[in-house]
């Protein structure tokens, strides 16, 4: 029987969570790395908790970001038990973080479509720099359409679209502290692969695999991704074959901390 990883890419809803914790890369990782696969999520967070390993001095703040680490790394136990190694295995920031990257903006429907609706189509314009009316004209548009939880006064939209936005900075998606530009779509290999296996978990068809919406997130056109997929199949990470419409691609692995474990020992 085939694990699924997920049945829902996004929301369906907006929320505004992205106010109470951004990127959060040093704190995710901090959790990662003290993970014990021997404990259950509730017991790891607890003890994170007791222990305080983040040098939060507010209660409330730890159980803001407790919960979004739930909500963007811990529900799949497939993707938990990946993301464990490789952060205990001390995988290189420029992977790791696009990794960290994707399982947030894929958990939070807001940041997602602010990528993919907003920032893409900018990008493919050949627009270079994003302004914060850009972001907040495009979520005000969606608040009056309804898309939120609730109808979100001029304050919660400044403060969501400022936070969207440094968040997207910290990801490393957008650069700039004041003015914002659009960063360069580059994507590791072993980062492109690890996403590639888990969108296959979902979908196992070459074809839409090649054309997934998600790829939008890093920018990636068909033929980017084509060209990657032909880069790892040279590599030995996944083997690619192309016959027309036909698309076949297969993992060597069965799991995905098994490919993590694939993906670490090319990086040594």
């Amino acid at each position: 029987m085939t694990v699924t990883l997920s049945s829902v890419t996004k929301q369906e809803i907006y929320t505004s969570k992205i106010i109470k914790a951004s990127a959060l890369l040093t704190d995710t990782k901090l959790l990662l790395s003290h993970w014990n696969e021997n404990l259950t999520v509730a017991e790891n967070l607890n003890k994170s908790r007791t222990e305080n390993i983040f040098g939060k001095a507010s209660r409330s703040r730890i159980e803001d970001i407790l919960s979004i680490f739930r909500q963007r790394y811990l529900e799949l136990e497939p993707s938990r038990k990946a993301l464990v190694y490789l952060a205990k295995a001390q995988i290189s920031a420029d992977i790791f973080d696009k990794l960290l990257y994707f399982y947030s903006v894929r958990s939070d429907a807001l940041l997602y479509d602010v990528v993919t609706t907003v920032i893409n189509p900018l990008r493919e314009t050949g627009r270079i720099e994003i302004t914060v009316s850009d972001v907040r004209n495009a979520v005000t548009q969606w608040v009056s359409e309804g898309k939120t939880v609730s109808r979100w006064s001029d304050n919660t939209i400044t403060r969501v679209v400022r936070n969207v936005m440094s968040s997207l900075r910290d990801f490393g998606i957008l650069q700039g502290a004041v003015k914002k530009r659009i960063a360069s779509n580059y994507l590791p290999l072993e980062a492109f692969v690890y996403i590639a296996f888990y969108l296959n978990q979902l979908q196992p068809s070459g074809e839409r695999l090649l054309h997934h919406p998600d790829w939008q997130l890093f920018f990636l056109t068909v033929p980017n991704v084509e060209r990657l997929f032909i880069e790892a199949h040279q590599h030995h990470l996944l083997e690619y074959y192309a016959a027309g419409s036909i698309i076949r691609i297969d993992f060597p692995t069965k799991s995905l901390e098994e490919y993590a474990r694939v993906i670490v020992e090319r990086t040594l």
